[in-house]
């Protein structure tokens, strides 16, 4: 246990603080933040992709007492009825192909039944973010071909600009208390060529998106942040193991042991030829310059060197 107790020092308790937190956030917020998107998105391009080839149904078929179901959004409906004419409310904020625009939210009465929203399409603005003039709803008995949609959270209230009624979100709560009507949970959105419709809404598109592979990039951080922390602490004990061997080997007093250079000839192997030094030049010229001794001429004689 010795050998750990550095990990309790403040600067070891903070990492090991912080790396813990991130896993923790990394696996009950941050991963299933991502992963519930992917299944909510999922849902969605399930719902949308089955309501493509359906044929419309009446809209009683799918309408209850609290609105539409959540199963039932998307679902293609036929609504007979009468728009409730000068009641018309803008939702802000909204982008089509790119652009800031304005969707257009109309009141609708069903034959004998209650009275819903209806999303008419959009407008673009004019002269920058203003609200530009848009067709009325027609009045009178019409029948529309419709798309089923929950109902949007509300995070503003409404606002008066230009003479228009303005909201932030599709709420029908919000909405209808603005109006002076009581809406049903839910809305309609409206198909191609509707009477009283504006510009097409297009569906949405239905690819899966990156919250999959981001949720599993989380989990992912949250096993390696951990992990992360046992590395570095591995590495000191490490470090600090080496440490005292060095200490020890120190205060042991053995003499070190020069080793032998690596270019030494061995017994079978021919030395590296090398020029003389300065020292070994000097010494064979100092030989080479000293007198001949009287026996000398006989031998050169002898041996043919005066010849």
């Amino acid at each position: 246990m010795r050998k750990l107790a550095f990990l309790l020092r403040p600067k070891w308790l903070v990492l090991a603080a912080v790396v813990l937190a991130f896993a923790f956030l990394c696996f009950s917020v941050l991963a299933p933040w991502q992963l519930g998107k992917n299944t909510s998105t999922s849902a969605r391009n399930d719902l949308i992709t089955r309501s493509v080839d359906a044929d419309p149904v009446p809209i009683s078929d799918v309408l209850t007492a609290n609105g539409f179901p959540a199963e039932d959004e998307w679902r293609r409906v036929i609504a007979s009825g009468a728009y409730v004419t000068d009641s018309d409310v803008l939702v802000r904020l909204r982008s089509i192909r790119d652009q800031p625009a304005y969707e257009v939210i109309t009141p609708f009465v069903i034959d004998g039944g209650p009275t819903v929203l209806v999303n008419r399409g959009y407008v673009l603005p004019v002269e920058g973010t203003r609200a530009p003039e848009f067709e009325a709803a027609p009045a009178g008995e019409v029948t529309l071909n419709a798309r089923v949609r929950q109902a949007e959270g509300t995070s503003r209230e409404p606002v008066e600009d230009d003479g228009r009624l303005q909201v932030y979100n599709i709420n029908p709560e919000q909405i209808g208390a603005a109006v002076g009507v009581d809406a049903i949970d839910g809305y309609l959105q409206l198909d191609d060529a509707q009477p009283g419709g504006l510009g097409l809404i297009e569906l949405p598109q239905t690819d899966a998106g990156p919250y999959l592979s981001y949720g599993l990039q989380w989990l992912a951080f949250g096993i390696m942040a951990p992990l992360g922390l046992a590395y570095f602490a591995r590495a000191e004990i490490r470090e600090r193991r080496n440490s005292r061997a060095e200490l020890a080997n120190a205060m042991s007093g053995e003499p070190d042991i020069e080793p032998e250079p690596e270019n030494k000839a061995g017994p079978d192997e021919e030395e590296e030829f090398t020029l003389p030094t300065r020292r070994e030049k000097r010494a064979k010229a100092r030989a080479a310059s000293r007198p001949t001794t009287p026996s000398d001429p006989r031998l050169a004689d002898r041996y043919g060197k005066n010849r």
